[in-house]
Order: structure tokens, then sequence, then C-alpha cells
């Protein structure tokens, strides 16, 4: 892994690149005072002294003060990163008891373009199943979301499956469908559709809702899908 790499990926815990740098400077050459990190990073002296006091603030290092100066070292990384995880959990916590509540209305029509969008979308909506899922989709979808069907299967709620991906098999109820041909189709609770396309050699868009008729319709054409296949090739495991 390259240091830009690992700068970026140190940025995402609220440091600045310079604070990251100064950072990843510490960890490699342990105890520095400011002319050396300054010597080292290439940061002008002025700017490292701000950015070692805001390292310090942030609990991403320590400043050592004896008789020969002073001194900053690194936190080590787990403990840096534990810590920022469970400052951020705190928040959400309080978040989620402050945040004001949506007055409750049907959901409209959102259109989820992008793969890492719908498979956003889709791991979000089987996260808050309550009871059932219905899924229609094609082998590289289905690995997507499978570790959140398995959850969802482990804890005693219902888990349907139409696939063409002929190695998926039990414990959850399957049925064995022609190609997929990169379609997608999902219903979480009777009461949420996403429906569209994903794969390689598609455009990577769903549409998703929680509107009553179009649910209504979706769940439908789903259990039509179901009787076809019952009827047509008797495979349901």
């Amino acid at each position: 892994m390259g240091t830009e790499q690992f700068k970026e990926h140190l940025m995402k815990f609220d440091l600045t690149r310079q604070e990251a740098s100064l950072y990843e400077s510490l960890l490699e050459n342990g105890k520095l005072t400011g002319y050396e990190a300054a010597k080292l990073t290439g940061i002008s002296r002025s700017n490292v002294y701000a950015s070692l006091a805001s390292l310090c603030e942030k609990g991403a290092a320590y400043l050592e003060e004896n008789e020969t100066g002073r001194k900053y070292l690194a936190v080590p990384v787990q403990e840096f990163c534990e810590e920022k995880i469970d400052q951020l959990k705190n928040e959400e916590d309080w978040l989620l008891l402050h945040a004001p509540v949506q007055k409750k209305e049907e959901e409209g029509y959102i259109t989820i373009s992008g793969q890492e969008a719908v498979e956003s979308k889709a791991r979000g909506l089987l996260k808050k199943a309550e009871e059932r899922v219905y899924i229609s989709a094609g082998q590289s979808f289905l690995k997507v979301v499978l570790p959140d069907l398995q959850t969802l299967f482990d804890a005693g709620k219902k888990v349907v499956i139409i696939t063409d991906w002929e190695e998926l098999q039990e414990p959850r109820t399957i049925y064995r469908a022609g190609d997929k041909k990169g379609q997608v189709g999902m219903i979480v609770d009777s009461s949420f559709v996403l429906s569209g396309e994903y794969g390689e050699r598609s455009g990577n868009t769903c549409l998703y809702t929680g509107q009553r008729n179009f649910v209504e319709i979706f769940k439908e054409a789903m259990a039509n899908e179901i009787k076809v296949i019952e009827l047509t090739k008797g495979e349901k495991n």
C-alpha cells in the first residue's frame, strides 16, 4: 500500500492531509521534536507545530515534555481508530435520540443509479426487514446481498429467492428460474420494492418505491413467476 493511500484512509478519521503526513512520520520514526517533524515531512515549522497540536487534540499523538525539550509520539493506530469509532457511535446515539421525527407519508418513486448505490440501497432495505423478503436476481447480485439474507434467515425471517444461480442451495426457499439477464426484483415486508437491472453489462439502475399500488402489482408479478416455475419445472427446494 502506497503512502498516499495510507494518508487517504487516515483522512477518513478526521485528519487533514498535513496531520496525516505527520502522524505517519511519527509512526515510522518514533518520538520527534517539531523541528525534526518539519524536516522529515517538508512541512513548514509554523504549520508543523499547529498540526502537531491538532493531532494531540484529536487523540492521534501525545506530547512528552521533559528537561531535554518537547517531543511528540504517535498513538498506536488501533487505539486511535477505536477511540474515533467509539466517539462516532456516541454521536450516532445522540442523533438517534434527538433527530426530528419525519411525518409519516407514503414513499414516492426514487431512481437509484450506479452499482454501489444499488448495492447500498438493497443492503439497507434488507437490514430493516422485519418479517419477510422475496428476491428475484442472478448470481452477481445475490453474492452481494447473501450475507444479509443469511442473517435474516438465521433470525427466523422468511427468505424466498428466485434465481438462475444453480449452485445456491438450501436452507432458504429457492425457486430455479431461467436466465435472469441482470434483472433484479426485491420486495421487503410487502411494503417496499427495489426493481431494475444490475451487472457488468447493465446500467445498474433500479427503481425504489413504497407506493402501495406498485408494491401490490409487483407482488402479484412475483407470485405469478413462482407459479410458472412450479408448473413448468416443479423445482422448488
